[in-house]
């Protein structure tokens, strides 16, 4: 009994070693073939595995020029942008710059304006001004009246003192109203000088005093007039400060 069971035990050994004989010889088969291609095989495999890193290769280097691009676009559209700014910039300085002329020079001009206007107008009402006293221009009487009223107006316009009472009692003294009037007597007729007009004026005394604008005859009442009241302001400080013969 014994002889069979080591007889089977050796029967059931040597049917597993067969068996595993029979699976290590089909995986080293399997093996073989895996680890021994055909040369199509192997060719094909070599090519998938030299590809491979080359098409890994090429999709890596498309990303970084991708983004190397990406980069010098953004650089340019930066520095497109800040020379636009820039640029900008330089035109609004220009721009204000030119405003700023532009404004000084309407201003000057609307100065200038101003000012002729200004003089323009102060010339037109000094000739208004003037027609309007020579359309007003008073008509004296031709009398010892009218003569003192013209002598006092000429003598304002012209600062020398005196009033209608000084002239017309000085007058009066001296002549009575009489344009006309000489004294041939007094010491000035003697030294050949006589004393003439309305205030017995000597010549010499006429033309020294004589107020431009008047006539230059010494017997004109209103220059003879104008003459004594101007001769007697630097004398005596006003006509009406003459009482007596002067």
């Amino acid at each position: 009994m014994s002889k069979h069971a080591t007889s089977g035990h050796s029967r059931l050994t040597r049917t597993h070693k067969f068996s595993m004989a029979g699976v290590a010889a089909l995986g080293a088969a399997a093996l073989a073939v895996t680890l021994v291609p055909g040369h199509d095989t192997q060719a094909t495999a070599a090519e998938t595995v030299s590809a491979a890193p080359v098409a890994f290769t090429t999709n890596a280097g498309a990303k970084q020029i991708k983004d190397v691009q990406a980069s010098v676009t953004d650089q340019q559209a930066s520095a497109t942008q800040k020379a636009k700014m820039a640029a900008a910039k330089l035109q609004a300085e220009k721009d204000a710059a030119a405003k700023k002329k532009a404004d000084a020079e309407a201003k000057a001009q609307a100065e200038a304006k101003a000012q002729a206007d200004a003089k323009a107008k102060k010339e037109r009402e000094a000739k208004e001004a003037a027609s309007r006293a020579a359309a007003r221009k008073p008509v004296y009487a031709n009398n010892l009246d009218g003569w003192i009223k013209q002598s006092l107006d000429i003598m304002q316009s012209k600062g020398i003192p005196g009033t209608y009472n000084g002239l017309y009692s000085n007058i009066m003294r001296e002549s009575t109203g009489n344009p006309n009037a000489m004294n041939g007597w007094d010491v000035n007729a003697q030294n050949g000088t006589p004393s003439i007009g309305l205030l017995q004026v000597i010549q010499p005394t006429f033309s020294a005093y004589h107020v431009d604008g008047t006539s230059t005859n010494i017997y004109d009442p209103v220059a003879n007039i104008t003459a004594a009241a101007n001769y007697a302001a630097d004398k005596y400080g006003s006509i009406d400060n003459v009482n007596s013969a002067y």
